[in-house]
């Protein structure tokens, strides 16, 4: 309800010209936690709940639509982005299969006044892909050339009933190191291109239990062929190189999603992958989202549970590995996190996240030597992580590497020239390099913009003892002390 409010109050705001409006009501999405009374009436069946409340709230969309007379030459659409498994085919969400469980969802539109066209139910099957070109054409905009979908004006006369082809496809699984899936949907078959592919009559078979695949079969042969020329079309612009912020991550996280899926396919190629099939893990990803929706909640416990549960069915699983090594670190549990990230970065070497958090780990437990190859291993594989850097700069000067540590905090200062860590951090090289002078130019303007930082008087002190100024060293020194008693 608060997000279609803030649509209505964006409507009050800016009433004249044409408008477009993106509602996206997340309710109906686990965790399942409707409000009352959707709580009371759909106690045994909360998802149910989500969704009775996500459409109460577009209901009042609507009539606030209603009110302002804005809504008989409005076109709205409604779509789901996807359903949930809710353990069909086992999976108890959505992301990692591509049956009807989770990529059928519910399309309606409501065409706008000057558009003649009586209300009815289409039953041929239709694509997401066709609602750009659709809203487009209805608004009298550009469409462009190059488009996945069609417009699906010529169902509104009741001129066209031919259902479309639909391919789907997840890159999901190969955030877990398993397979990515690709499919083709037609009006009666579903094809799914796995390492064990699926074939499914629709008519006889509408739960996709009965998997009639035979490598031979005719129909598989034209999917296979419609994938493989898919495949073929002018590649998509290329991803930006953008680091995405830490706080991005966590609200994915919080969302549901643990991250970015890795780039690239293993079905870009004719063969089967050759990863694990993702229906010989599903029940290793229910756990692994039901111990990311217990650390979102704080239980710590559950989530360690079901991780473990995790390495039981696949003790090299890099997932369950990281998070364990994740929770391990937020409890202080330094050598047992060192452990389980160590093992994640051997099962997933790439993953620049584990190796920096392998790296605090280590230096949490003071072995310098592998916390700085484990760190310079992560910034090996993403270079603009200011965090990690600032940490392998403390490491090289505990290390009595004070050129390396110098490097270091420099390049923290090109990714975030503010930061007062770093500009510490080369002040502590340089006095370990007994560049005195240099450390005190660096630090005498920052005394002046952070007064009360204990740190920053400390090195100022070492600075001005090394250039024999004992006075100001003595006074430098003093103010530190006396920040720290009041802190």
């Amino acid at each position: 309800m608060e997000v279609a409010q803030r649509g209505e109050a964006w409507l009050s705001a800016h009433p004249g010209g044409p408008h477009f409006v993106w509602v996206h009501l997340y309710d109906p999405h686990d965790p399942y936690e409707p409000p009352a009374p959707y709580s009371e009436l759909y106690k045994d069946h909360l998802y149910d709940g989500e969704i009775a409340y996500a459409d109460s709230a577009l209901a009042h969309f609507i009539a606030y639509l209603k009110k302002h007379g804005w809504y008989s030459n409005s076109l709205i659409v409604v779509v789901g982005d996807h359903g949930e498994g809710l353990g069909e085919h086992h999976e108890n969400t959505h992301g990692i299969f591509l049956y009807d469980s989770t990529t059928h969802v519910p399309l309606i539109l409501k065409l706008p006044a000057s558009v003649v066209a009586k209300a009815k139910i289409v039953d041929a099957q239709v694509r997401t892909t066709d609602i750009l070109p659709t809203v487009l054409g209805l608004v009298g905009a550009s469409v462009p050339q190059r488009l996945d979908g069609e417009s699906l004006k010529p169902y509104f006369a009741g001129t066209d009933a031919v259902s479309r082809i639909a391919f789907g496809e997840t890159d999901y699984p190969l955030r877990f190191g398993w397979a990515p899936l690709r499919s083709v949907r037609t009006e009666g078959l579903k094809f799914i291109e796995a390492p064990r592919p699926e074939l499914y009559d629709l008519r006889t078979d509408a739960a996709e239990l009965d998997n009639k695949y035979e490598p031979w079969n005719a129909q598989v042969q034209t999917f296979r062929t419609m994938l493989a020329e898919l495949r073929a079309k002018p590649p998509a612009p290329e991803p930006s190189n953008g680091v995405v912020g830490e706080g991005t991550i966590d609200e994915l996280k919080a969302l549901g999603y643990l991250g970015r899926a890795d780039v690239g396919s293993a079905t870009a190629v004719p063969e089967p992958s050759l990863l694990p099939d993702p229906k010989d893990k599903i029940e290793e990803q229910n756990l692994l989202h039901s111990a990311m929706m217990a650390e979102e909640d704080n239980r710590e416990a559950d989530a360690r549970a079901s991780l473990e549960k995790v390495l039981q069915l696949d003790p090299k699983s890099p997932t369950a590995l990281r998070q364990l090594g994740e929770l391990e670190l937020k409890a202080g549990e330094f050598v047992q996190a060192a452990k389980y990230l160590k093992g994640a970065m051997e099962a997933r070497p790439n993953d620049a996240t584990a190796a920096f958090y392998e790296g605090q780990a280590l230096e949490k437990t003071h072995d310098l030597a592998s916390a700085r190859d484990a760190l310079e291993a992560s910034l090996k594989l993403m270079p603009g992580q200011i965090q990690a850097r600032l940490l392998l700069g403390r490491v090289y000067l505990e290390l009595k590497n004070p050129q390396e540590a110098e490097d270091q905090m420099e390049a923290a200062l090109l990714l975030q020239p503010e930061s007062i860590e770093a500009q510490l951090g080369v002040a502590s090289a340089q006095i370990d390099k007994g560049k005195f002078a240099e450390a005190a130019r660096q630090l005498e303007p920052l005394a002046k913009a952070q007064p009360r930082n204990a740190d920053l008087f400390d090195l100022l002190a070492q600075a001005y003892s090394g250039l024999g100024r004992k006075a100001e060293a003595q006074e430098a020194e003093t103010r530190a002390s006396l920040l720290r008693q009041h802190q």
